[in-house]
């Protein structure tokens, strides 16, 4: 015979618990739709912070939150009769409910709701670039070393960076291309970041007439300028792709762009605006490619010496489109490993 009391337990409906997770890299009150659906649909909406970011919104939505820290027996009654709460956790989540629910489901003596991980508004491409500018403005703000920094005293951790960039990208080493990658967007960051204050007269060597600092701050510019004018830049320099232009080849795109660059920088001669800092294999190969680019029709310069032959070596490779800083560093690669071997030591570490 059959206990009716426990078949009349084992139909009950069992509820569903619903965790409704938004993002902070998302304005508070931009939900999805099927989140605002369950928000209203809900016999219960709980939320253990009374700061919560969204409960303003929620408020003008009509959505009635109670604020209480349930734990997972509470939540699990609360479900009772096919009810449904929905949660709200905090930015860093719940652990001890989300814990205490495991720990019930795995136990075997409850009958446990639904429990489904609604998310309510979802991070874009490009999101964690919000998490990295609220980061490094706090490192800014509190870091002793970080807080004295220049623009000129980071420069060489640019350089620095840079180099190891194209170490990785040469090694293949896609785990150090990552982190290569990420140490460059850093120095880009912090730039900006220091930017943001300006620089006052006499710092960097940016003084007043008078050589004595006169406390104004100058040309202040923030994160959100670099990459608006890079945005800018990027849809100016491809009216193939944002406009009306056609290009059906890279020498197309090249064109387009060389032609663009002359009327935005309104150049006297085609090498201005080449770095001379920059090595000088690479500044040789660089000037070539101008003076070929630009119809300048120009003889090497002759003299003696082997930067004379370097320079001659470095306008062959360009004409040939070989970068000639890579096929060096490559050359000396090998000669490196020889001399390793020569020596008995094995290759270094990758």
């Amino acid at each position: 015979m059959t206990d009716h009391s426990q078949s009349t337990a084992a139909a009950e409906p069992t509820g569903r618990i619903v965790l409704l997770t938004t993002s902070h890299r998302v304005a508070p009150g931009v939900l999805s739709w099927p989140a605002w659906q369950t928000l209203h649909a809900a016999d219960r909406v709980l939320c253990a912070d009374p700061g919560h970011p969204q409960l303003p919104y929620l408020r003008e939505a009509g959505v009635e939150v109670e604020h209480t820290a349930a734990d997972a027996h509470e939540l699990v009654a609360a479900c009772a009769g096919g009810r449904t709460v929905v949660v709200l956790p905090g930015g860093e989540g719940d652990q001890r409910l989300t814990d205490g629910l495991a720990r019930l489901a795995g136990s075997g003596r409850v009958s446990m709701p639904d429990l489904e991980l609604l998310p309510g508004s979802y991070d874009l491409p490009g999101a964690r670039l919000l998490d990295l500018v609220q980061v490094m403005d706090r490192v800014r703000r509190e870091c002793p070393w970080t807080s004295r920094q220049t623009h000129r005293g980071l420069a060489k951790y640019a350089i620095e960076e840079a180099y190891e960039l194209v170490e990785a990208i040469e090694d293949g080493d896609r785990e150090e291309l990552r982190e290569e990658l990420g140490d460059v967007l850093l120095q880009v960051v912090f730039h900006a970041r220091i930017a943001e204050e300006g620089i006052p007269a006499g710092e960097d060597g940016e003084d007043g007439e008078d050589g004595e600092d006169d406390g104004e701050a100058l040309g202040a510019f923030s994160i959100d300028d670099v990459a608006g004018a890079l945005v800018q830049k990027l849809i100016h320099r491809h009216p193939h792709v944002f406009g009306d232009a056609q290009a059906k080849t890279p020498e197309d795109v090249h064109a387009h762009w060389q032609r663009t660059k002359a009327v935005e920088k309104r150049r006297e001669s085609v090498t201005d605006g080449v770095p001379v800092g920059q090595p000088g294999l690479a500044l040789a190969a660089k000037l070539a490619g101008r003076a070929r680019a630009g119809g300048v029709a120009v003889e090497l310069p002759r003299g003696e010496g082997i930067g004379y032959e370097l320079l001659e070596l470095a306008a062959r490779a360009e004409a040939e489109g070989v970068d000639p800083e890579t096929a060096l560093r490559a050359a000396a690669r090998v000669y490196r490993d020889a001399i390793r071997a020569a020596e008995g030591v094995g290759a270094p570490a990758r």
